[in-house]
């Protein structure tokens, strides 16, 4: 049975960083293409970042604008997003996802950046 883990959110001040890992199991992930989305209160959830299972990347840049990093560990079955210089209007759950054949999310972690 697929599971995917996501962990390593909380809280940190603005300008500060966070590196949200999702863990994976129960599903072949280096053929899997890998996300991440966000979802704010009273928002519908957004891509955040995504990489292939080739480990090539693509951003929300209108979310993100270069702050965030995605990157995979096919040995470790596990994907990151390092986020840099965070905002509050990163606020957030952030989950996970992996797509192709199947799709599969995540629980969700919460970020939440405030001073």
């Amino acid at each position: 049975q697929a599971r995917l883990v996501e962990s390593g959110g909380g809280l940190a001040q603005p300008g500060g960083p966070l590196r949200p890992s999702c863990a994976t199991s129960g599903f072949t992930f280096s053929i899997y293409h890998m996300s991440w989305y966000r979802q704010a209160p009273g928002k519908e959830r957004e891509l955040v970042a995504k990489i292939d299972s080739s480990a090539r990347t693509t951003y929300n840049d209108d979310a993100v604008k270069g702050r965030f990093i995605v990157s995979r560990d096919d040995s470790r079955n596990t994907m990151y997003l390092q986020m840099n210089n965070l905002k509050p209007e990163d606020t957030a759950v952030y989950y996970c996802k992996a797509e192709w054949p199947s799709i599969y999310w995540g629980q969700g972690t919460q970020v939440t950046v405030s001073s």
